[in-house]
């Protein structure tokens, strides 16, 4: 038998898709399965985006730059223009296989093995692969339900930087959390990495989806962090093609573009289709962002509301992204979770959700919390929420 690396028998499992064999299982026996657990949206992808798609007419499938075609990154930096960061040019994007790869990038050009990277927690659970791939540790820091996650005070941060601390990352607004952060609490931040020289990876993924009228605030808006942030963005959530595998980051730091850039050519080039696509979904996005914001916001003030309408279930209701953390009264939701699709069924129906644990660095933060993501028409979820009252019910009558 072949020797198996470390580094793969310490790669986490994702609480993402861990019990994805167990919702297979279920499927098979018949049993309809509610997904509540992962952040794929229902939401059509632009029209613009599919109609790209179909025309496609070309005649050779060729490499991509290693940095992004230039009609692709033109189409970036016309939309960061619109977000007012006009100081940006296409030499401030790297594009990249999606967010993951965007990250990693990030990880691996600022770290090596050994280094730290502090983490408000929750966070989003890949970080820890991404992380442990490269020999990196993560030092997280507590957030609480309680706060609804706001951030940590600063001195918990200043608490645990140390020479081997290279970075901060932070999900703004907030996967699991939905939390979105203010300007105070981000002015805090860039304060305490330029006092320390180390950088803040912000992962602006969900960008778009901020509610109750509220405004995302990007690290990119604090010029003085110009060598010390890297912009990590996508177009999965923003426009409902997480299929497509397009991402990129973005740096003013010409050395951190640079050095990144070493990595962007090593593994060859981003996806072609996916640029076009994603090219054309930058076109005219005003009315379709619209609309998907106010059908999240419907969505999120309905499972919200009626989450806390169980008894004994704590769900602080999320400012942005498609995401709520709730407390259940059970004593683990691993093995809830695992219950709800192995044994549980209500008229031949179930819920998958995502157990926290896989989300803290220390699990048992997380083990009586579950993410959902609201994902779903108003009618599954309010039959989801229905389902999981019940369950809930049966679980604790058997324990």
């Amino acid at each position: 038998m072949p020797k198996i690396s470390r580094r793969a028998q310490e790669m986490p499992a994702s609480p993402i898709r861990k019990l994805i064999p167990y919702s297979i299982e279920a499927k098979k026996r018949g049993t309809k399965v509610y997904h509540l657990n992962i952040g794929q949206p229902d939401i059509e992808t632009p029209e613009t985006a599919l109609n790209a798609l179909k025309n496609i007419d070309l005649k050779v499938l060729e490499y991509s730059l290693s940095e992004g075609n230039l009609e692709y990154r033109t189409a970036l930096n016309n939309y960061y223009h619109s977000l007012g960061f006009n100081d940006l040019t296409t030499d401030n994007f790297i594009v990249t296989n999606g967010g993951s790869e965007a990250l990693n990038f990030a990880i691996s050009t600022l770290c090596d093995a050994g280094d730290e990277i502090i983490i408000p927690e929750p966070y989003y659970a890949n970080y820890n692969g991404f992380t442990a791939a490269y020999n990196v540790k993560v030092v997280a820091i507590p957030s609480t339900i309680d706060t609804g996650f706001a951030l940590p005070p600063i001195e918990d941060f200043e608490k645990k930087i140390t020479d081997k601390t290279r970075a901060i990352i932070i999900c703004n607004p907030g996967n699991p959390t939905g939390y979105l952060y203010t300007r105070e609490e981000l002015q805090k931040l860039a304060e305490i990495a330029l006092k320390h020289d180390i950088v803040v990876i912000s992962d602006e993924v969900y960008r778009e989806y901020v509610y109750d009228g509220k405004q995302q605030v990007s690290m990119l808006e604090f010029p003085e962090l110009a060598e010390n942030c890297i912009i990590i963005d996508s177009e999965s959530k923003r426009y409902s093609m997480c299929g497509v595998r397009i991402g990129f980051m973005v740096t003013r730091s010409k050395k951190i573009h640079d050095a990144a850039m070493l990595f962007a050519q090593a593994r060859l080039s981003p996806v072609l289709i996916g640029q076009i696509i994603a090219a054309a979904a930058h076109q005219n996005d005003h009315a379709y962002i619209q609309s998907v914001r106010e059908e999240y916001t419907k969505r999120r003030n309905l499972l919200v509301d009626l989450l806390n309408g169980i008894p004994g279930v704590i769900c602080p209701k999320p400012k942005g992204a498609f995401y709520c953390v709730a407390e259940l009264p059970v004593d683990d939701t691993d093995k809830f979770a695992q219950w709800l699709l192995e044994t549980y069924s209500h008229d031949n129906e179930t819920i998958m959700v995502a157990p926290m644990g896989g989300f803290y660095s220390n699990p048992e933060l997380g083990k009586k919390q579950v993410r959902m993501a609201y994902v779903l028409n108003e009618t599954d979820l309010k039959r989801s929420v229905e389902l999981l009252h019940n369950a809930l019910i049966q679980y604790n009558s058997v324990k």
